[in-house]
């Protein structure tokens, strides 16, 4: 019997036995992607509105929310009353989000750290994690008020939950052997923590950030909903009370902005504290 291995001419490449093929569809440019996307999604929302398959008064077309789009982009550029509303939101998203992460932060070592927090403190937080979040926006208002202070809580305690379980996973996942080094070389519980699980858990951690950054945008303008105020919520609460459709979508993109801003700072605060880490830096942009 003739081994395929001798039977291959001498300096011939080796032939490897397996090897992954990338499909036509993964070799499609992003950007293309994208735009065939956001075509097609256009198309089927302009074939829905155009047959009135959901009515128009409430499914305005994609001509008019991008008319609309342009109304309220004026009125933001041009410091009109849209502006405050904004601004109003942006304070509350990034208030809750620091008291968040903080607090995430905290309770995730308690939890990731010690046998205590894992078996007591952590089901009390699935607990009320597990409980609808909507349900105590009314409580948050009588306790702290119509003011922005309401909207704060909210926003933070939706998106605290994250960051917990982000924080506690990244603890958990320290490699074994770089413990049973550490504590060779006679390194203390707190040096330990600080100099190798917190490090190598970062990138769980950016994860609950990621997760958190969105759910804090959705508390914020929940509360706004429920509890009156100034800001976008309040705004889009009443262009919908007037049928204003294609100003509650306007509204609704640009706060799409707002999280999308909150998300992609996370992404950079990770490239630029996790560039180490394999998923990091194969998402690196080149250059």
């Amino acid at each position: 019997m003739t081994d395929a291995t001798s039977a291959r001419p001498l300096g011939a490449p080796e032939q490897t036995v397996w090897a992954e093929h990338e499909s036509w569809v993964d070799r499609i440019p992003r950007s293309v992607a994208m735009a065939v996307i956001f075509i097609a999604f256009v198309s089927i929302w302009q074939f829905v509105h155009e047959f009135e398959i959901v009515s128009k008064i409430i499914l305005p077309s994609p001509w008019e929310t991008a008319q609309e789009l342009v109304v309220v982009g004026g009125n933001l550029l041009g410091g009109g009353y849209l502006l405050p509303s904004l601004w109003i939101t942006t304070q509350e998203v990034l208030i809750g989000f620091a008291i968040a992460v903080t607090l995430g932060f905290i309770l995730g070592t308690i939890v990731g750290e010690t046998s205590l927090g894992e078996r007591a403190v952590l089901p009390y937080l699935v607990a009320i994690d597990t409980m609808p979040k909507v349900a105590f926006a009314p409580l948050f208002i009588s306790w702290l008020g119509f003011g922005i202070s309401s909207k704060v809580a909210l926003a933070a305690f939706i998106a605290t939950f994250p960051v917990v379980v982000g924080t506690a996973a990244g603890l958990h996942a320290t490699d074994e052997n770089a413990r049973m080094l550490f504590r060779t070389m006679g390194a203390s519980r707190l040096q330990t923590l600080v100099k190798l699980k917190i490090p190598s858990g970062l990138p769980h951690f950016f994860t609950g950030l990621k997760i958190a950054s969105i759910g804090v945008v959705a508390g914020a303008i929940t509360a706004e909903f429920l509890g009156g105020g100034q800001g976008f919520g309040h705004l889009i609460r009443t262009a919908a009370s007037q049928l204003d459709t294609p100003r509650v979508f306007a509204l609704i993109l640009y706060l799409s902005l707002l999280g999308l801003a909150t998300f992609w700072f996370v992404v950079w605060c990770q490239r630029r504290f996790v560039f180490w880490h394999k998923d990091t830096a194969r998402h690196e942009p080149v250059g």
